[in-house]
C-alpha cells in the first residue's frame, strides 16, 4: 500500500526518531575510539564499558516505559526523555575538552552516559509504541509503518557517523568533542520539531489526541476489574512481590557466580527474567493474551544472539576497519567511523523495498509468519560474518584486508536486520494488550539491552598479538578463530527458531 495513505502523525515520528537517532549513532560512531585513542583505556576496558553502556540504554526503556504507561504519558516522556540525553551529549563534549584533567575528564564521561542511559530509556519505548496508536486494530499498514519508522530511524543512523566521524575522527584526540556537540545540538532540535508539531499531528484514528492520558488508563474492561479484585481479595499481589523478590535474589547471586563483581551484568540479567515474569503473573490476563505474551519472550530470547553479534559493529568491528581494514580509495583514507554509516545505507534502500516484497509474497499466500521472518533474520546474519570469515582467512600479520569484505558483511546483515527488527516491534505492538504498550516494548528492548552487554563481552575477546583467549574452550588466535563464533552462534539460533515457528504461529492466536 502506498505511504501516501499513512497518518501524517507517522511522517512526524519519522523526522523525530531520524534527529534523535542521529544523536545516538553519532555518538555511537567514535565513542569506542574516543575510549581507545583520547582516553587511552585498552580494547578489553573499553569493550566493557561500551557493552554496559548500550546494554543500560536498552535495559531503562523498562522504567520509562512503565513511567509513560502509568503516569506521564508518550508526549511527556518522549521531551523528557530527549532533554536529559542532550544534557550527556553536552557533558560527553565537556569530557573530550578537558582531556589534560584525566580524573575530570572521566567523572565527566560517566555523567553523560547517565544521562544518556535514562533519555533514552524515557524517549526509545514511547515513541516505538506510538507508531501502532496511529491506526486501528488489525489494519494491514501496520507491519509498513514500522518499516517506515525503520527507514527514519536508519536515515539518522547513516548520516551522524559521517558527520561526528568526519568533525570527530581526526586524528587528534581532542576533535571527538566536536562530535559529540554535533550530536548535543541534534538533539535540542529533536525537542523542538517534537513539541511544535505534536498537537498537530499525533492524532489516533478516532480523530482524538494521542500522547496524552498514560495507556494504562485508556483500558480498563469489567473483566480486567473483575480479575485485579479477585487478585486482591486472594493476596495474590503480596505473594507475587514476595516470588519477584526471591526470584530476583536468587538471580542475582547466580550471577555473581558466574561474573564476580560486574554489577551492571548482574542486573540486566536478572532484570531480563525478572520482568518479563512480572508482567505474566498479572491477574487480568486472558489465556490468549499469556500465549501471545509468551510468543514475544521467546522470540526476544533468540532476539539476543543477533544483536549480540550484530552490535559488533560499534566495538570490534569498529576497531577492525581502524587497525586490519585497508580503507584508503584514490589516495583518500575513509575514517574508520564512516564505515558504520554502511549499515544504515543499505537500511534505507532496502527498508523501501522489503513492505513491497512482503506484500508480493502475502497476496500468493507465501508471506512468512513474524517467527520465521526472524530466524531468515539471524541465517543471514551468520551469512555475514561468514563472508568476511573468507576475507580474513590465511592473512598474514600487518596485512590489512579490502574494504569489500566489511562492505558484503554489512550488506548481508542488513538484509537480516529489515527482517528481523522492524517485523519484530510491529509483532510486539499486535501481540501485546495496550494497557502494556510501553511496558512491553521496555520488555521487548530488555533483549537487545541483554545482547548489547553480551556484545561486549565478546568484543573482549577481539584477538591481540602475543594473547590467546578462549570462550567455552574454543581458542580464539586470529580473526578468523573470532568471526566464526558469530557463525555458529547465529547458525544455531536461526535453526532452532525455524523449528519452533509453527508453534508459535499457533500460539499467536490468528494474529499475523
Amino acid at each position: 500500500m502506498s505511504t501516501s495513505r499513512h497518518p501524517k502523525g507517522l511522517y512526524l515520528i519519522f523526522a523525530t526518531s531520524t534527529a534523535e537517532r542521529f544523536s545516538y549513532y553519532g555518538m555511537r560512531a567514535i565513542f569506542i575510539l574516543f575510549l581507545t585513542q583520547a582516553l587511552l583505556f585498552d580494547k578489553e576496558h573499553a569493550a566493557s564499558i561500551y557493552g554496559s553502556y548500550t546494554g543500560l540504554v536498552y535495559l531503562t526503556p523498562l522504567i520509562g516505559g512503565y513511567i509513560a504507561d502509568k503516569y506521564w504519558g508518550i508526549r511527556r516522556s518522549v521531551f523528557w526523555g530527549a532533554m536529559m540525553m542532550a544534557v550527556g551529549q553536552f557533558l560527553m563534549f565537556a569530557s573530550a575538552s578537558m582531556l589534560e584533567a584525566r580524573e575530570l575528564s572521566h567523572w565527566l564521561m560517566y555523567g553523560g552516559l547517565t544521562f544518556l542511559i535514562l533519555g533514552n530509556g524515557c524517549f526509545k519505548p514511547t515513541v516505538s509504541s506510538l507508531v501502532g496508536q496511529l491506526y486501528e486494530p488489525g489494519d494491514k499498514r501496520l507491519d509498513s509503518a514500522y518499516t517506515i519508522f525503520y527507514m527514519g530511524v536508519n536515515v539518522g543512523s547513516f548520516l551522524a557517523p559521517l558527520v561526528c566521524g568526519y568533525f570527530g575522527e581526526t586524528g587528534n584526540p581532542h576533535d571527538f568533542r566536536w562530535g559529540f556537540l554535533i550530536a548535543a545540538i541534534v538533539t535540542v532540535l529533536t525537542v523542538v520539531l517534537f513539541e511544535t508539531q505534536k498537537n498537530k499531528y499525533l492524532i489516533g484514528p478516532d480523530g482524538k489526541p494521542l500522547g496524552i492520558i498514560p495507556d494504562a488508563r485508556k483500558e480498563r474492561p469489567q473483566a480486567d476489574n473483575t480479575a485485579r479484585k479477585s487478585a486482591h481479595a486472594n493476596g495474590r499481589p503480596m505473594r507475587n512481590y514476595l516470588l519477584l523478590a526471591l526470584l530476583a535474589i536468587a538471580l542475582a547471586g547466580f550471577f555473581y557466580w558466574c561474573f564476580g563483581s560486574d554489577w551492571i551484568s548482574i542486573g540486566i540479567f536478572t532484570a531480563c527474567i525478572v520482568f518479563p515474569v512480572s508482567i505474566l503473573l498479572e491477574g487480568s490476563l486472558t489465556k490468549t493474551e499469556r500465549d501471545r505474551i509468551f510468543v514475544i519472550y521467546i522470540i526476544a530470547f533468540f532476539v539476543i544472539f543477533f544483536w549480540a553479534a550484530y552490535e559488533q559493529a560499534g566495538a570490534s568491528l569498529t576497531l577492525f576497519a581502524s587497525e586490519q581494514t585497508d580503507r584508503v580509495i584514490l589516495g583518500w583514507e575513509m575514517p574508520a567511523s564512516w564505515i558504520q554509516s554502511f549499515n544504515p545505507f543499505f537500511v534505507v534502500i532496502l527498508a523501501a523495498i522489503m513492505p513491497g516484497v512482503w506484500g508480493a509474497l502475502g497476496k500468493r499466500g507465501m508471506e512468512p509468519a513474524s517467527p520465521t521472518k526472524q530466524a531468515i533474520g539471524l541465517l543471514l546474519l551468520s551469512l555475514g560474518y561468514l563472508v568476511i570469515c573468507f576475507g580474513v582467512k590465511d592473512v598474514q600479520p600487518g596485512i590489512k584486508v579490502s574494504l569489500i569484505w566489511l562492505t558484503g558483511l554489512y550488506f548481508i546483515h542488513t538484509m537480516g536486520e529489515i527482517c528481523l527488527s522492524p517485523i519484530g516491534l510491529s509483532m510486539v505492538n499486535k501481540l501485546t494488550p495496550i494497557r502494556f504498550a510501553s511496558l512491553m516494548m521496555g520488555i521487548w528492548y530488555l533483549s537487545t539491552a541483554t545482547a548489547n552487554k553480551f556484545a561486549g563481552t565478546l568484543s573482549g575477546l577481539y584477538p591481540e598479538a602475543g594473547k590467546v583467549k578462549t570462550l567455552l574452550g574454543y581458542r580464539i588466535e586470529t580473526m578468523y578463530d573470532f568471526f566464526m563464533v558469530f557463525v555458529v552462534m547465529s547458525a544455531t539460533a536461526s535453526l532452532i527458531l525455524f523449528l519452533f515457528s509453527k508453534k508459535l504461529q499457533k500460539m499467536m492466536h490468528g494474529v499475523e
